[in-house]
């Protein structure tokens, strides 16, 4: 993998609020279920993913920015490549306090201070004798095993009140899968250790959150909106009628002389929020006349409403 941070867009100052908004943004543009004859996307969805794996990781950014680790989190050595004395040039390198050899030029060089450098003060010793000059780096710690990413559909109703989702994982096990606050469609969660086995310990399922549509909720930040049809008499007159929301059905008052597009909100019936506390949820009411309208139009005979509902427009 190349450098992570060209490959989410972001500057090495990004902020933990840039990588994450980038990776979201990627993520809903690369999504495999939005990409389905398009195998590229998929692939760079993977790498996207892993790219934000390292960096929304505190100490491997720390570690990958000082350069001690790759961009795939595999240790780098002191030297950047091999081990041994072949790292200064020069077959056989060159010995403090001896002829010029094949490398530093014609002066001679302390080296000391190249490994109190590396090393610490400890480490200058290693250039006064043969004990530990050639040693190789200690050996990378084992691998952990891959991640292994998955997509969670989540019925609406379901995301707005944080309803358990039970999920079956590679393994064939089975867990309840807690929400979290404030979930949006795009929303990743990492389960520790889910992913698969490896020496170092096994690597993280990582679940990508895909909120469905529903049929007549839609969503707007924290709130909920619903359009609720009432009838004539109703809007003239006020009534008590059902109205649905997320958490079920609700008596809703609606006032006499109620017209369409009126809105009236319910507190609490919308999605949790990060803060804590939910959203509302908005109800706009529109009038349904009755299908037949002679009994309607009968009643209204020589009746005419005078009020200028349009004189804003100037008309």
């Amino acid at each position: 993998m190349s450098d992570p941070y060209s490959i989410l867009g972001v500057s090495r100052s990004a902020s933990e609020a840039e990588i994450k908004s980038a990776y979201r943004k990627l993520a809903k543009e690369l999504h495999p279920d939005r990409n389905k004859d398009n195998p590229a996307a998929s692939e760079r969805f993977s790498t996207v993913t892993r790219a934000y794996d390292l960096l929304s990781d505190k100490d491997k950014r720390a570690r990958f920015d000082r350069g001690e680790i790759d961009a795939d989190g595999n240790p780098r050595g002191p030297f950047g490549g091999g081990g041994g004395g072949g790292a200064f040039g020069g077959a056989g390198g060159h010995r403090p306090g001896g002829p010029q050899g094949g490398g530093f030029g014609a002066e001679e060089v302390d080296i000391s201070d190249l490994f109190e450098g590396l090393f610490g003060r400890g480490g200058a010793g290693m250039a006064g004798g043969s004990a530990g000059f050639g040693r190789r780096p200690p050996p990378p710690p084992p691998r952990r095993g891959a991640n292994v990413s998955y997509t969670l559909r989540v019925p609406f109703t379901d995301a707005a009140t944080l309803a358990a989702q039970r999920i079956t994982l590679g393994d064939g096990k089975t867990i309840d899968l807690k929400l979290p606050a404030g979930v949006e469609d795009g929303t990743q969660m990492r389960l520790k250790g889910k992913g698969e086995p490896g020496a170092g310990g096994p690597g993280d399922a990582l679940v990508a959150i895909a909120i469905e549509p529903h049929a007549f909720f839609r969503r707007d930040g924290d709130d909920v909106l619903l359009d609720l049809p009432i009838t004539l008499d109703e809007a003239v007159n006020g009534a008590k009628v059902k109205a649905p929301t997320v958490d079920g059905p609700v008596m809703l008052t609606i006032a006499p002389g109620s017209g369409s597009g009126k809105v009236l909100r319910l507190k609490g019936r919308g999605f949790s929020k990060k803060g804590g506390g939910r959203g509302d949820q908005r109800v706009t009411l529109e009038i349904n006349l009755p299908e037949d309208l002679d009994d309607l139009a009968a009643r209204l005979e020589g009746w005419q409403d005078q009020t200028a509902v349009r004189q804003r427009f100037g008309l």
